[in-house]
């Protein structure tokens, strides 16, 4: 099979994909026997020049004869997983939360014979969404099952982006996409160079990997809360859900970024834990069409959502930028705590909300909240809880240019980009000032980027973007405490829903390679 690399494709073409890439080969067309779509980007660095870019994948004979610079032999993407171990399981390994890396660890494990048991705090993804639209709603949180908690974790409530700069090592992305299409996604996330499923679309995915999982005969538990382990002599034995000891050498924490209750219980059993910086701000809207203006040379009727990213320095040299960029989608009250109020964004598979949002968020790290581990949780938690005081549980909104002045906002029709009730605020008063000062001069700089970019609303706040805790793995990716494995986002070695379900798969790799699937 050959690869034809940078063929490029006008953006109105009405021609048959089989045909440019006959055109490509100076062939007839019915001498491709068979061809794939294993790359395509649009190329928007010069507007009269506007294009796709694909890398197709042909099958034809007497391959040797076309070999070139941009056409070589296909090097096939195959994961393997690993042999298994010789070491006795004397009881099952559990993992802890069911968002993507514990997803994906109990997929490889189930599917090599270990019979893993999940434990998720939060309820089945058919009652999730239940319980996350009565609160937007009504204000009602279930704080065990909500956008931040719950089957298929806080991406499952996101825009569904599954990009990263994580490079394809031991083809693990090629497995985490391969399984999310077998089980529902579109077949364009293998090769779109900007990959999302939308939360519509994700939802089904995570329920029907769900059931595979079970039918290979893991187990998963709902509505079970970690409350304690049980250590010996170094090494985990056992756990303890909802007052229950349940025995174990083997515990996959895999527990989300917003567990705060958990990390406070690890950090009490000596779970070697060190802090780690992040960003806060706000999320801002703007019409969906004011940013695909900007980024097409002309609105292509067929073309999808337009995206962006910006980033600047400010005047006292902290990081602002853009984060989790949602077209066509919604910001969301992603509230998991009593009196506490945090924002998200979310889109749906097609991203047809008509708006655009994104985070605009700035740098923080020890200089601003303390050197104790747990210090930059506490410091989220502040502007979450000074958040819930000045709007009542509501989300504070505000237009820019009102920020800019201290100026609490006249009413602003929303009910199309936000999911949860709003509360008109000065948000100068809920963040810091200094990260006031630095998202003003990033929005306005980012305004001579995309003109307009300043005219946009904001809503706040945002300050869950990455976990501000890491804990500590060696190179079998155990803790201190040994048979305890931290794992993706909320153990501080993922961002997101790609590198979350790898970093589960790398885990599950690592018991296996150890220990004996004979149980």
């Amino acid at each position: 099979m050959l690869s034809l690399k940078n063929v490029k494709v006008p953006i109105d073409n009405k021609k048959d994909l089989k045909d440019i890439i006959a055109t490509y080969l100076h062939v007839n067309s019915n001498k491709i026997k068979s061809y794939k779509i294993h790359k395509e980007s649009i190329d928007a660095r010069v507007k009269h020049e506007f294009c796709y870019i694909y890398e197709f994948w042909v099958e034809i004979e007497n391959e040797e004869k076309y070999l070139s610079k941009n056409i070589t032999k296909v090097v096939e993407e195959k994961y393997i997983f690993p042999k298994s171990g010789t070491k006795k399981l004397e009881n099952r390994p559990v993992i802890i939360g069911l968002g993507p890396a514990g997803l994906f660890a109990a997929y490889e494990l189930a599917k090599h014979g270990y019979k893993p048991v999940v434990f998720e705090r939060g309820k089945c993804i058919e009652e999730r969404v239940k319980d996350v639209e009565e609160f937007w709603k009504s204000g009602k949180l279930n704080k065990n099952s909500n956008v931040q908690f719950g089957e298929g974790g806080a991406g499952t409530f996101s825009d569904g982006k599954l990009n990263t700069l994580v490079k394809n090592k031991e083809n693990r992305m090629t497995e985490v996409f391969d399984v999310f299409v077998e089980f529902g996604a579109p077949l364009e996330i293998t090769y779109s160079n900007h990959p999302h499923i939308g939360t519509d679309r994700l939802r089904e995915v995570i329920k029907n990997m769900r059931e595979q999982i079970i039918s290979w005969g893991g187990e998963i538990n709902y509505n079970s809360l970690l409350e304690d382990l049980i250590i010996a002599d170094g090494k985990v034995k056992g756990i303890v859900i909802n007052g229950k000891e349940i025995k174990t050498e083997v515990v996959v924490l895999a527990i989300g970024h917003s567990a705060r209750d958990t990390f406070s219980m690890l950090l009490s059993k000596n779970i070697e834990m060190i802090s780690k910086p992040f960003a806060v701000g706000v999320r801002i809207v703007h019409p969906q069409e004011l940013i695909d203006k900007h980024q097409y040379p002309k609105l292509y009727p067929h073309l999808p959502a337009s995206s962006y990213k910006l980033t600047y320095t400010s005047s006292d040299s902290r990081g602002v930028y853009s984060f989790c960029m949602c077209p066509g989608g919604y910001v969301v009250n992603a509230s998991s705590e009593n009196a506490s109020v945090v924002t998200n964004g979310m889109s749906n598979y097609k991203r047809d909300s008509g708006f655009a949002n994104s985070a605009i968020i700035v740098t923080v790290n020890e200089r601003d909240y303390g050197t104790n581990t747990l210090d930059g949780l506490k410091f989220m938690e502040s502007i979450e809880r000074k958040t819930y005081e000045l709007t009542n549980g509501d989300l504070a909104i505000q237009k820019f240019k009102d920020y800019e002045n201290n100026k609490i906002s006249d009413k602003i029709e929303c009910q199309d980009f936000v999911k949860g009730n709003v509360n008109y605020i000065d948000i100068n008063n809920i963040l810091p000032e200094y990260i006031n000062v630095a998202l003003k001069e990033g929005i306005n700089y980012f305004n001579t980027k995309i003109p307009g970019f300043n005219e946009g609303v904001i809503i706040a706040p945002e300050t869950r973007t990455s976990s501000p805790v890491r804990i500590i793995r060696g190179n079998s990716l155990e803790s201190n405490i040994k048979g305890i494995y931290p794992c993706g986002e909320g153990s501080g070695y993922a961002g997101g829903i790609t590198t979350s379900a790898m970093d589960g798969i790398k885990v599950a790799e690592e018991i296996a390679k150890k220990y004996s699937n004979v149980l």
